[in-house]
């Protein structure tokens, strides 16, 4: 078995301060740490190495919406026991677990080709430019009239399968939801409400189970120590907090329109890039 090259502490620093700023954007962050391992560190940090980094970034989702959490995990406990005190949180606690099926199932049936064919850089580039359509495409036809009180198990099983996207680096699973939550008419807070929520119990539980493998990653990517991992956890914790605070203050005024225009910009790059032999495609 062939021995995989060792990260080093300039790569794991700069590629969790990079997670921690695009998880909760429109933008891919695994699309963004495939870049820019191939571009600055000229090999790719792999699959695992990012489902780890994300473990930070969740845990300041849960962090950031503790309050939100615990309200809903004490509704549903509620609920289940006593039929009138089924509200709105209780259902939506109800709405997180059936749209996080759709990703577990998918996640598992499709995880080795998304460890190694799905981060090409030219499908990462492409999917950038692509998914901006349709992000342009829900924020131009989206009424964003409907509350959270609004959301049906229907919502909750499109949005799930919406997320199921976001395991092709350069889609962006907060794009994909934001997006789907707004083809559905919810307005622009509660889609991206919602789609971190439903986001938690999927990036944990990928995070955990790719644990193994980034201290020896099977076929592509890059090995890390325990305290590389570690560091790279509490960097996407501490930029990721900032970043979902800021992003969700950002929706409220203005429209995802500035991602999408950034996405093609960055896709195009990227095409030109792999185009003129300057960056390896894997």
């Amino acid at each position: 078995m062939t021995e995989l090259p060792a990260m080093s502490w300039l790569q794991v620093v700069v590629l969790s301060v990079l997670q921690g700023l695009t998880e909760f954007l429109p933008v891919s962050s695994s699309g963004h740490l495939a870049i820019a391992s191939r571009v600055f560190f000229d090999g790719d940090a792999g699959a695992s190495f990012t489902a780890v980094s994300q473990l930070g970034t969740e845990a300041a989702v849960l962090l950031y919406f503790a309050r939100d959490i615990g309200r809903i995990v004490t509704a549903w406990f509620a609920g289940m026991f006593d039929a009138a005190r089924r509200n709105a949180d209780y259902w939506l606690g109800w709405w997180v677990i059936i749209g996080t099926i759709p990703i577990s199932v998918i996640g598992l049936l499709f995880k080795d080709t998304i460890r190694t064919g799905a981060r090409n850089l030219w499908l990462v580039a492409t999917a950038l430019i692509v998914f901006s359509l349709v992000i342009a495409a829900a924020e131009y036809l989206g009424r964003q009239t409907r509350r959270v009180e609004q959301l049906t198990w229907k919502d909750a099983v499109l949005v799930g399968l919406a997320q199921c996207l976001a395991l092709l680096p350069g889609v962006s699973r907060s794009g994909a939801t934001i997006s789907a939550g707004l083809f559905l008419g919810l307005n622009r807070e509660v889609a991206a409400r919602f789609g971190f929520l439903l986001a938690i119990p999927a990036v944990f539980a990928s995070g955990l189970f790719s644990l193994p493998d980034a201290f020896a990653p099977v076929g592509e990517g890059m090995s890390a120590t325990g305290p590389q991992l570690l560091v790279s956890t509490l960097i996407a914790f501490v930029v990721g907090f900032a970043a979902v605070a800021w992003f969700l203050r950002f929706l409220v005024r203005h429209s995802m329109y500035w991602f999408v225009g950034y996405r093609i910009i960055l896709g195009v790059v990227v095409l030109i890039l792999l185009g003129a032999g300057v960056v390896a495609p894997i």
